[in-house]
């Protein structure tokens, strides 16, 4: 099992070396990096680490798609900012000639509508613009301790007369002690490329490498989560055209004033997500949730004002045979994302 598991990180490692690496805003489609679900919303805005009936998380990590996930359906809508509506609706089925779980889903941004404006200011009409991504995959369990899994998004996007189509596929693989207690996650996103671009030029998708790991406290309904993503990349700092700036040891330039030491902590921090999700009641039916992402906190944030930015935070509840999600995901001084997600087992129904 062990041999398996290292062969499979490494061909994801070597794999990732000849992806194409831009960080946020040089990439189309970066719709596929929003949070699938009010639970990841709450958590932080990722969850690759852990492995229940959620089968909306396969979204996340293939791999940690179980038998667990069967007739699960999940509709999750994320009310954004500025009228921008974001959404994912996904069914998962275990398959058990093949003893394997599929989901599919169909993952949704829309803009809104805009007004066509001529140069001089003229109002000649409006357009709209949307982008949307079906989702295909399964994960099979490969040891008692071990699955593997994959999803690949046939991408379409829309914005106003440029349209562009795309796929990408997502790999992973998921490691669970027998206690159930700990876990590990490798995950490989947005492996592909962009089929019909919108211009003259070819972009590249928002790839990304992230691992993780999951905690389940013995003494207490609490598990926390630690995320390491872009993991291709280690400098992930915003150079500000507009600072005054002097060399730095990370190969760029850094702002007066900062020391190598605090640039390389906060460079380090940027990379991690940090979550606890209490896990209360005698069937865990009633959820607490809190998150912290570092990269969000500092891109986010507005000098001079403090804010809640890169904090999360929600809860979930069950009644009767539905699932209801909130989160809410302080992005911005300006205001934050409401997601909302219910979710049900279709098999529920037929007893």
């Amino acid at each position: 099992m062990y041999r398996s598991l290292l062969t499979f990180f490494c061909g994801i490692l070597s794999i990732s070396m000849f992806a194409q690496v831009p960080i946020g805003g040089k990439n189309v489609y970066e719709f596929l990096n929003l949070s699938p679900s009010a639970r990841v919303t709450a958590l932080g805005g990722n969850l690759i680490t852990v492995n229940d009936d959620d089968v909306a998380l396969a979204l996340q990590n293939p791999s940690a798609l179980s038998s667990s996930a069967h007739s699960q359906l999940s509709f999750n809508h994320n009310f954004h900012m500025a009228g921008i509506n974001h959404g994912y609706v996904s069914y998962g089925h275990f398959m058990k000639k093949w003893d394997a779980t599929v989901h599919g889903g169909i993952q949704y941004l829309s803009y809104g509508s805009f007004d066509a404006v001529d140069e001089y200011g003229n109002i000649n009409g409006t357009f709209k613009a949307a982008e949307y991504a079906v989702v295909a995959g399964a994960a099979k369990q490969l040891y008692p301790k071990l699955s593997v899994g994959a999803n690949l998004k046939f991408i379409t996007s829309q914005l106003e007369s440029y349209n562009s189509v795309g796929m990408v596929a997502d790999l992973g693989a998921f490691y669970q002690d027998t206690s159930g207690t700990f876990s590990l996650s490798l995950v490989m996103k947005n492996v592909g490329m962009q089929f019909t671009k919108y211009g003259e030029n070819r972009e590249s998708v928002p790839f990304d490498l992230q691992i993780g790991l999951s905690k389940r406290l013995k003494h207490l309904p609490l598990r926390f989560s630690i995320i390491y993503h872009k993991l291709h990349r280690w400098n992930i700092l915003y150079d500000d055209p507009n600072s005054e700036e002097a060399p730095s040891f990370l190969g760029g330039t850094e702002p007066q004033g900062k020391s190598d030491f605090s640039l390389f902590v906060d460079n380090l921090f940027r990379h991690l997500i940090f979550n606890a999700e209490f896990l209360l009641g005698r069937k865990e039916n009633f959820r607490l949730r809190f998150g912290y992402n570092h990269f969000h906190k500092k891109e986010f944030s507005i000098d001079n004002y403090r804010s809640l930015a890169g904090f999360t935070l929600g809860l979930g509840f069950k009644v009767n045979r539905f699932r209801i999600e909130y989160g809410r995901n302080f992005y911005h001084y300006a205001g934050g994302l409401n997601h909302l997600s219910i979710s049900t087992s279709i098999s529920e129904f037929k007893r």
